[in-house]
């Protein structure tokens, strides 16, 4: 009797978990600055949002949430971005109803600002923001609610992470951001960046705790890699960045 009873409540569990839908996710790329823009939403609520939008493909963005009869509620930056300008300010125009979200860190206008433990929702979802600077003060990851995914940004990128020589950004910061807010989280977390340059497309947890050529070693050695990297300054610097820091209120050109 018990042991039917534990089959009809063990059925049970399954036939609801089976019926939850899981988050929809799309990843897509803008080649010129090799930007990941990731659209996440409910299927049941029709709430979306897109997390770190390009000028160039807003257009392409917008019709992807038309086409699947999706309802955007914010486009958000993980960061003031220097070698890219957020499509944010065109995606307000072009979906109504859009908000523009970034870290209060960051300095950066928007409709809504952001600080460490705020939660975004959209339907049954919703990112937490955890702070994560060192590429730029105001850079933030998006972890989903159940944990199994984490977008973050320039802060962790796949066997790498962002420079640290620009925008007041900090090495030994960006080491601590990485060990104490990204590898704390499980070790199957599916990791997100927000730029590939290899044609690597996600990661986990464990993968970049263990194989992250720069983020394995010890603070010290990782502030001296970093500190003699001599890249070029990003070819859209000059432009991006005052634009971005009016994150979504830019004019959108005609």
């Amino acid at each position: 009797m018990a042991s039917s009873a534990l089959r009809i409540a063990v059925r049970r569990l399954s036939q609801q978990s089976s019926s939850r839908t899981p988050v929809l996710l799309r990843q897509m790329f803008e080649p010129k600055s090799c930007t990941y823009t990731y659209l996440l939403g409910d299927p049941e609520s029709r709430e979306a949002l897109l997390i770190d939008p390009v000028l160039e493909t807003a257009q392409r963005d917008a019709h992807l949430v038309k086409e699947l009869g999706l309802r955007l509620l914010y486009a958000v930056n993980t960061h003031c971005h220097a070698d890219h300008i957020t499509g944010s300010g065109v995606l307000k125009s072009l979906l109504p109803g859009c908000q523009s979200v970034i870290s209060r860190l960051s300095g950066a206008q928007a409709d809504l600002h952001i600080e460490e433990g705020d939660s975004i929702r959209f339907g049954r979802f919703a990112l937490e923001t955890r702070a994560s600077p060192g590429h730029t003060p105001g850079c933030v990851t998006f972890v989903l609610s159940d944990q199994s995914m984490a977008f973050t940004g320039d802060a962790l990128l796949i066997r790498g992470c962002g420079r640290t020589d620009f925008q007041q950004g900090c090495a030994r910061t960006l080491y601590h951001s990485v060990h104490e807010k990204i590898f704390t989280l499980p070790g199957n977390c599916l990791i997100y960046p927000a730029h590939d340059y290899h044609g690597l497309t996600v990661s986990t947890v464990e993968e970049e705790r263990t194989l992250n050529p720069r983020l394995t070693l010890s603070c010290e050695e990782f502030i001296k890699v970093m500190d003699n990297l001599n890249l070029p300054k990003p070819q859209q610097i000059d432009f991006a960045v005052p634009a971005n820091m009016r994150c979504g209120v830019q004019t959108p050109p005609s």
